[in-house]
């Protein structure tokens, strides 16, 4: 899809950091934007199989539930990347796995209960793959952005 109309675009905007928590979320951004919820819905589905949005669901702080959360980096012979992201991928505390132009080439995000649970999914990790060269890099500081893209 390489264009969406104007509605789509009220629609993405509205959606990205304002999301109603109501029992019909959906019906409340219609009557906020003067559309049907049935509107609303073939727009968002639409949108969602083009790709353009990639999901819909809400963002958690990891500290105030309890959990931490780190940036793990790792150096991966290039035919070795698709098995190792695979692996990584397979945590469901990973909430991130992307690959860069770098020494380090693969950066993912953790998030478990503890550190400690963390380090022995790195070992996991390592162990299977025979990786060893694998960063984490637990944050010392927290500088939350909005990310919000004006449509």
């Amino acid at each position: 899809m390489s264009q969406f109309d104007e509605k789509d675009k009220e629609i993405l905007n509205r959606i990205q950091s304002d999301f109603p928590v109501t029992p019909r979320p959906i019906l409340a951004i219609a009557e906020d934007l003067g559309l049907t919820e049935k509107a609303v819905i073939e727009s968002v589905t639409r949108l969602k199989d083009s790709g353009i949005i990639r999901r819909i669901g809400g963002n958690i702080v990891p500290g105030k539930i309890g959990f931490v959360s780190t940036l793990c980096a790792a150096k991966v012979p290039v035919d070795k990347i698709d098995d190792f992201a695979r692996l990584v991928n397979q945590f469901p505390g990973v909430t991130h796995n992307y690959q860069r132009d770098d020494e380090f080439n693969i950066w993912f995000t953790f998030i478990a209960p503890s550190m400690a649970e963390i380090e022995e999914n790195l070992k996991v990790i390592s162990r299977t793959t025979g990786i060893t060269d694998i960063l984490n890099l637990p944050a010392t500081n927290v500088y939350k952005i909005k990310a919000q893209f004006d449509i």
